[in-house]
């Protein structure tokens, strides 16, 4: 994945005018903190955080609890966080954090003192205009509200701005359980907007239904009238209707029973789980794990636009083969972007020891995406690029600014 991230910032970063030495500064990682965490049992664990740019503000980035968690895996998520922030405009750099372990394994009492430890080990290095860490993949609000409570007894910092993703009772943000679904609605709805279709009829398909997809299905169906779920799926199937289906019934349904396999509305077909991914639909939503497209099934995908939810859904050569074949893709950078935004709107809360309602923080939430938006498509149209190039293009402009 480090091998990938980096070819991409080269090619790219080449595009944009920058010379090698600019590109390699900007590949540059500032601080590395690879150690090893013992739990009471005697089981070690590796961690890791990352911070890879500060120059726009505080490290900003998850903390991702996965037995297959690396060091190059954490470097390369951290570089692209950098970009991500830098592409939407925020005023926070580029971090990543892991421990490699399976937290499926772990008791309560294990899980809790394997995160406090975790923040424990890098209190000094983190904090509020430091380093400002969140949940990521098999992380919550429960695990980040360990971390809190661990630094806050460490170093006496009592603001929450610490950490984000934090339970709303201990100084969480409203908004922010639904922020990714629901800023891929935003960008996708003004991207529609620029390219001068937003009042056309848009089918959309769904692949994978938990908290990401659910969201953006969900709130596509309150806000957007024009646009109809025609497909979603989970791990285990895809369920159809060319006449529509309800998102808020099959949400209803996964937080109930949980497999679409087992489905019975009537008047829905249950179908393969991949069958989601060669349906010809105008938006194919992929909210699901990364590598969902490859070169083993990229020939499959008949959708005009792929809305990338998942963190790198779309691998190289099938990024390629849809763009050269008049797909859009719309990269995860800025689709994705409305978890990191809230996050950022959670910090200034309490920075600013502020709670604010859902409703301002979604005005938020919209106002930074519409000009993250704008901005793609600007840079896009008028330097012939992909939405993708276009999208570090747009980072690499405000990474290189003196």
């Amino acid at each position: 994945m480090l091998e990938t991230t980096h070819k991409l910032i080269r090619d790219i970063g080449h595009k944009s005018g920058l010379d090698d030495e600019a590109i390699e500064k900007l590949i540059e990682i500032d601080q590395e903190h690879v150690f090893e965490i013992v739990l009471g049992d005697g089981s070690t664990h590796q961690a890791f955080r990352i911070q890879h740019n500060n120059k726009h503000g505080p490290y900003k980035g998850g903390i991702r609890f996965h037995s297959e968690v690396d060091l190059n895996e954490v470097r390369a998520l951290a570089t692209l966080m950098s970009f991500k922030t830098a592409a939407i405009g925020l005023p926070l750099g580029g971090g990543k954090g892991g421990i490699a372990v399976n937290p499926r394994l772990l008791t309560d009492e294990q899980l809790e003192e394997l995160s406090r430890k975790y923040a424990a080990h890098l209190h000094p290095h983190i904090g509020p205009y430091k380093d400002v860490p969140a949940p990521d993949v098999n992380t919550d609000s429960r695990i980040i509200d360990w971390m809190v409570d661990e630094y806050e007894l460490r170093t006496g910092d009592t603001s929450k701005a610490s950490f984000t993703g934090k339970n709303i009772a201990n100084g969480g943000s409203e908004g922010r359980e639904a922020a990714t679904g629901h800023g891929g609605v935003i960008v996708l709805r003004e991207l529609l907007k620029h390219l001068g279709i937003a009042d056309k009829n848009i089918t959309v398909a769904v692949q994978g239904f938990g908290n990401v997809g659910s969201f953006f299905a969900t709130i596509a169906e309150s806000e957007e009238s024009n646009w109809k779920l025609v497909a979603a799926s989970d791990s285990g199937a895809t369920v159809m209707n060319d006449d529509g289906l309800s998102a808020h019934e099959l949400a209803a349904y996964k937080k109930k029973r949980g497999k679409f396999k087992d489905y019975g509305n009537s008047e829905a077909t249950v179908a393969d789980k991949d069958e989601i991914l060669s349906l010809e639909v105008d938006v194919l939503v992929l909210a699901a794990l990364g590598n969902s497209i490859t070169e083993s099934n990229v020939k499959d995908v008949k959708a005009d636009f792929v809305l990338e939810l998942a963190n790198g859904p779309v691998d190289d050569h099938a990024y390629h083969y849809l763009t050269e074949n008049g797909a859009a893709v719309i990269p995860d950078i800025v689709a994705n972007a409305g978890g990191v935004i809230v996050s950022y709107l959670e910090w200034l809360q309490n920075i600013n020891n502020e709670h604010w309602s859902e409703q301002e923080v979604n005005n938020k939430l919209k106002d930074y995406l519409q000009k993250a938006t704008a901005e793609l498509y600007e840079t896009a149209t008028s330097m012939n690029v992909s939405y993708k190039e276009a999208a570090f293009i747009n980072a690499f402009k405000r990474l290189s600014e003196k």
